[in-house]
Protein backbone atom coordinates (compact mmCIF):
# COMPACT_ATOMS: atom_id res chain seq x y z
CA UNK A 1 0.00 0.00 0.00
CA UNK A 2 2.72 2.40 1.18
CA UNK A 3 4.67 1.92 -2.37
CA UNK A 4 1.57 2.71 -3.82
CA UNK A 5 1.33 5.88 -2.17
CA UNK A 6 5.10 6.62 -3.64
CA UNK A 7 4.07 5.90 -6.98
CA UNK A 8 1.14 8.00 -7.11
CA UNK A 9 3.38 10.39 -5.33
CA UNK A 10 5.90 10.54 -7.90
CA UNK A 11 3.48 11.22 -10.42
CA UNK A 12 1.90 14.01 -8.89
CA UNK A 13 5.19 15.18 -9.30
CA UNK A 14 6.46 14.84 -12.32
CA UNK A 15 2.92 16.65 -13.58
CA UNK A 16 3.75 19.61 -10.85
CA UNK A 17 7.48 19.41 -12.25
CA UNK A 18 5.92 19.57 -15.65
CA UNK A 19 2.95 21.89 -14.94
CA UNK A 20 6.06 24.15 -13.64
CA UNK A 21 8.05 23.79 -16.76
CA UNK A 22 5.10 25.51 -18.86
CA UNK A 23 4.10 27.61 -16.10
CA UNK A 24 7.98 28.69 -16.73
CA UNK A 25 8.88 27.95 -20.17
CA UNK A 26 5.79 28.41 -21.63
CA UNK A 27 5.39 31.87 -22.68
CA UNK A 28 8.93 32.24 -23.59
CA UNK A 29 8.68 29.33 -26.55
CA UNK A 30 4.60 31.00 -27.47
CA UNK A 31 6.87 34.10 -28.13
CA UNK A 32 9.77 32.90 -30.02
CA UNK A 33 6.85 31.35 -32.35
CA UNK A 34 4.98 34.26 -32.98
CA UNK A 35 8.69 35.65 -33.78
CA UNK A 36 9.34 33.11 -36.21
CA UNK A 37 5.95 33.79 -37.50
CA UNK A 38 5.86 37.72 -38.14
CA UNK A 39 9.49 36.81 -39.84
CA UNK A 40 7.59 35.45 -42.84
CA UNK A 41 5.44 37.63 -45.36
CA UNK A 42 2.83 37.91 -43.04
CA UNK A 43 4.50 41.12 -41.29
CA UNK A 44 6.54 42.41 -44.14
CA UNK A 45 7.02 45.87 -45.02
CA UNK A 46 3.97 45.98 -47.50
CA UNK A 47 1.43 44.44 -45.49
CA UNK A 48 2.54 46.27 -42.56
CA UNK A 49 2.35 49.41 -44.57
CA UNK A 50 -1.79 48.52 -44.82
CA UNK A 51 -1.99 49.02 -41.19
CA UNK A 52 0.47 52.04 -40.50
CA UNK A 53 -0.42 53.99 -43.81
CA UNK A 54 -4.11 54.66 -43.57
CA UNK A 55 -3.64 55.07 -39.95
CA UNK A 56 -1.36 58.20 -40.01
CA UNK A 57 -3.66 59.32 -42.66
CA UNK A 58 -6.69 59.19 -40.00
CA UNK A 59 -4.57 60.40 -37.12
CA UNK A 60 -2.60 63.35 -39.35
CA UNK A 61 -5.02 63.98 -42.57
CA UNK A 62 -2.06 66.52 -44.23
CA UNK A 63 1.02 63.95 -43.80
CA UNK A 64 2.53 64.02 -46.75
CA UNK A 65 4.51 60.49 -48.40
CA UNK A 66 7.99 61.01 -47.57
CA UNK A 67 6.66 61.35 -43.60
CA UNK A 68 4.25 58.51 -43.98
CA UNK A 69 7.76 56.32 -45.37
CA UNK A 70 9.42 57.52 -42.46
CA UNK A 71 6.79 56.85 -39.48
CA UNK A 72 6.67 53.27 -41.18
CA UNK A 73 9.96 53.01 -41.33
CA UNK A 74 10.48 53.78 -37.48
CA UNK A 75 7.33 52.26 -36.37
CA UNK A 76 9.00 48.58 -38.02
CA UNK A 77 12.80 49.38 -36.25
CA UNK A 78 10.63 50.06 -32.55
CA UNK A 79 8.77 46.69 -33.14
CA UNK A 80 12.14 44.79 -33.78
CA UNK A 81 13.20 46.49 -30.33
CA UNK A 82 10.47 46.03 -28.61
CA UNK A 83 9.51 42.43 -29.77
CA UNK A 84 13.49 41.60 -28.24
CA UNK A 85 12.60 42.92 -25.01
CA UNK A 86 9.55 41.44 -24.52
CA UNK A 87 11.64 38.47 -25.70
CA UNK A 88 14.05 39.29 -22.75
CA UNK A 89 11.76 39.22 -20.33
CA UNK A 90 10.20 36.51 -21.23
CA UNK A 91 14.01 34.29 -21.09
CA UNK A 92 14.74 36.44 -17.44
CA UNK A 93 11.47 34.56 -16.27
CA UNK A 94 11.57 30.99 -17.62
CA UNK A 95 15.32 30.83 -16.40
CA UNK A 96 15.17 32.17 -12.67
CA UNK A 97 12.82 30.03 -12.03
CA UNK A 98 14.70 27.06 -13.59
CA UNK A 99 14.87 24.04 -11.32
CA UNK A 100 18.57 24.02 -13.06
CA UNK A 101 20.96 26.01 -9.93
CA UNK A 102 23.21 27.33 -12.89
CA UNK A 103 21.10 28.31 -15.02
CA UNK A 104 19.30 30.16 -11.84
CA UNK A 105 22.32 31.71 -10.92
CA UNK A 106 23.20 32.46 -14.76
CA UNK A 107 20.24 33.78 -16.30
CA UNK A 108 21.43 37.17 -17.73
CA UNK A 109 23.84 35.64 -19.50
CA UNK A 110 21.39 32.91 -20.51
CA UNK A 111 18.94 34.97 -21.81
CA UNK A 112 21.36 37.62 -23.21
CA UNK A 113 23.09 34.09 -24.86
CA UNK A 114 19.27 32.87 -26.56
CA UNK A 115 18.50 36.44 -27.29
CA UNK A 116 21.97 36.94 -29.48
CA UNK A 117 21.51 33.45 -31.31
CA UNK A 118 17.69 33.85 -31.87
CA UNK A 119 17.98 37.57 -33.66
CA UNK A 120 20.56 36.33 -35.98
CA UNK A 121 18.48 33.12 -36.77
CA UNK A 122 15.61 35.31 -37.21
CA UNK A 123 17.43 37.17 -40.05
CA UNK A 124 18.81 34.12 -41.40
CA UNK A 125 15.43 32.84 -41.28
CA UNK A 126 14.08 36.44 -43.45
CA UNK A 127 16.76 35.87 -45.95
CA UNK A 128 15.26 32.50 -47.26
CA UNK A 129 11.55 34.70 -47.68
CA UNK A 130 11.39 36.30 -50.57
CA UNK A 131 9.10 39.24 -49.39
CA UNK A 132 11.75 39.85 -46.67
CA UNK A 133 15.37 41.35 -46.54
CA UNK A 134 18.08 40.03 -43.74
CA UNK A 135 19.78 42.93 -42.27
CA UNK A 136 22.74 42.66 -39.58
CA UNK A 137 21.75 45.88 -38.21
CA UNK A 138 18.21 44.65 -37.75
CA UNK A 139 19.61 41.72 -35.29
CA UNK A 140 21.38 44.42 -33.70
CA UNK A 141 18.39 46.36 -32.73
CA UNK A 142 16.53 43.19 -31.40
CA UNK A 143 19.57 42.63 -29.60
CA UNK A 144 19.25 46.07 -27.96
CA UNK A 145 15.84 45.61 -27.21
CA UNK A 146 16.94 42.83 -25.44
CA UNK A 147 19.84 43.93 -23.50
CA UNK A 148 17.54 47.06 -22.40
CA UNK A 149 15.20 44.82 -20.96
CA UNK A 150 17.63 42.26 -19.20
CA UNK A 151 19.21 46.06 -17.31
CA UNK A 152 16.02 47.30 -16.65
CA UNK A 153 15.21 43.76 -15.05
CA UNK A 154 18.46 43.10 -13.01
CA UNK A 155 18.00 47.24 -12.32
CA UNK A 156 14.03 46.34 -10.92
CA UNK A 157 15.21 43.51 -8.70
CA UNK A 158 18.36 45.07 -7.35
CA UNK A 159 16.35 47.69 -6.30
CA UNK A 160 13.47 45.21 -4.93
CA UNK A 161 16.11 43.93 -2.96
CA UNK A 162 17.75 46.29 -1.15
CA UNK A 163 13.99 48.16 -0.32
CA UNK A 164 11.56 50.43 -2.41
CA UNK A 165 14.18 53.68 -1.91
CA UNK A 166 17.84 54.38 -0.30
CA UNK A 167 17.54 56.31 2.79
CA UNK A 168 17.84 59.86 2.25
CA UNK A 169 20.39 61.85 4.83
CA UNK A 170 18.70 64.79 7.20
CA UNK A 171 20.84 67.41 6.19
CA UNK A 172 22.85 66.05 3.26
Amino acid sequence: MAANREVAGSTDSKASSLSNRLWRYGPLIVWMVLIFAGSTDVLSASHSGLIVRPALLWLFPHITEPQIAVVHFLVRKLSHFSEYAILAVFAARAFQGSAKRGLRQKWFLASLVLIVIYAFSDEIHQSFEPSRTASIYDSLIDIAGGVTALLITLCWQRRRRLGASPTVREGS
